[in-house]
């Protein structure tokens, strides 16, 4: 080098291996880079004998930063790294001199975005998988005519219209108690936990259904939540659910006693059509009077095949074996006939006071009336009403008129 040039370097000049390891110095004695945590995509993954090599880069910025988990420190990993999905890595920052680059040294990785949300929801059905709560053997069977059904769900989602509108067309007569709760959002699991517990303080219900139509995942995070979890396993009252997702079943499902994929569809569950009550009830009678009839008919065959025998004998013998055959069959015919007579007997009266008790007219000789309109809709609530309106009652025994002099708000809840 020219001595003229070599006058001009400064005395504090640093050659490339010093200035690197004034670098390197800055770098990993820095408290804050000693344990750094990262959140990155992993853009690029290189397996390598000695560790996995990966970058980590930012979806917004493109900024990237190289990474490594040596071989010792693999299998101790959350999460491996995978092209393409999100990471929360923690670890620190460390200079090679000979390339002049840092480096990320990974300790441990876990899942980001929705992948810790994946992991947690692992984590907790692990858990109470292991307490036995999603155990077959703990389920309990749903009553098969319930009288009193209880519904959770919101007030403003379809799926109480849904629910109620099944229940009617299948049981008409049947009655619903409602308890509302929040089923979306921050708030839902605490107001799901206060609604099944309400349910379970009044006791008439036999079965209770917990439904909310569809939704993201985010939007049906409260069905995972422990404390609903919990609060299903706890109650006294079969508990059904009916979430309308198209996912995995959530932790509710898992636990309740059955499950369906909508709501409409848990209803259907619950309470049996009456009018397949009625049909079948009728195929039995059919299926009872074609047995009777073919057992007669066999009697009547074995009947004749023993006179037949019997002219053969000498008739005292054949009237003597005659009667007995005949008194044998006549008892044997009595005693099927009052046997299948007492049973049908008995499940036409059953059926007969399920219709009495939803009879119309039953309900009216009870004290109950209804009210028309002028057009002859019934009215079910003074919505729309008019003063000076006549309306048409019908009462037990005959009806009357009257005229709507006052208009009295209600707040029904």
């Amino acid at each position: 080098m020219n001595s003229d040039l070599l006058n001009l370097l400064p005395d504090t000049a640093l050659s490339v291996t010093g200035l690197t390891r004034y670098i390197q110095d800055l770098l990993e004695e820095n408290e804050q880079l000693r344990q750094v945590w990262v959140v990155g995509e992993v853009s690029s993954m290189n397996p390598h004998r000695s560790g996995t090599f990966f970058t980590l880069q930012d979806p917004d910025t493109k900024a990237m930063i190289s990474c490594v988990v040596w071989r010792s420190q693999i299998d101790k990993l959350v999460q491996l790294p995978v092209a393409g999905e999100q990471l929360i890595v923690v670890g620190s920052i460390r200079l090679y001199p000979q390339r002049g680059q840092y480096q990320l040294t990974v300790w441990q990785a876990f899942p980001g975005g929705e992948g810790l949300q994946a992991l947690r929801y692992r984590q907790l059905r692990n858990r109470l998988e292991a307490e036995g709560l999603f155990d077959v053997e703990r389920k309990r069977s749903l009553p098969s005519h319930p009288q009193t059904i209880a519904v959770v769900t919101s007030p403003q989602a379809a799926a109480w219209g849904d629910i109620q509108k099944t229940l009617r067309h299948r049981y008409s007569g049947l009655q619903v108690l409602f308890s509302p709760a929040i089923v979306q959002g921050e708030q839902a699991p605490a107001s799901i936990v206060a609604a099944i517990e309400r349910v379970e303080r009044d006791g008439r219900a036999k079965v209770l259904i917990l439904a909310r139509g569809g939704g993201a995942v985010e939007e049906l995070a409260c069905f995972n939540d422990e404390r609903v979890v919990r609060a299903i396993a706890n109650c006294s009252i079969p508990i059904i659910t009916g979430i309308g997702h198209q996912r995995d079943e959530s932790l509710a499902d898992l636990v309740a006693d059955a499950y369906a994929h909508t709501p409409t569809a848990a209803a259907e569950q619950v309470v049996p059509e009456l009018a397949t009550l009625v049909a079948e009830h009728r195929q039995r009678v059919l299926a009872l009077n074609d047995v009777l009839n073919r057992r007669l008919q066999a009697f009547q065959d074995q009947l004749q095949q023993l006179q037949r025998r019997l002219q053969r004998l000498p008739l005292e013998q054949q009237l003597q074996r005659q009667q007995q055959a005949i008194a044998h069959q006549r008892h044997r015919l009595l005693q099927a006939t009052t046997w299948r007579l007492q049973t049908a007997t008995q499940h036409c009266q059953m059926l007969h006071q399920k219709l009495e008790a939803l009879d119309p007219q039953a309900v009216l000789q009870r004290g109950y009336a209804v009210v028309r309109r002028k057009d002859g809709a019934i009215a079910r609530t003074t919505e729309g009403m008019l003063l000076g309106e006549d309306l048409n009652i019908q009462l037990g025994q005959g009806q009357v008129k009257v005229k709507i002099m006052e208009i009295l708000d209600t707040d029904v809840s």
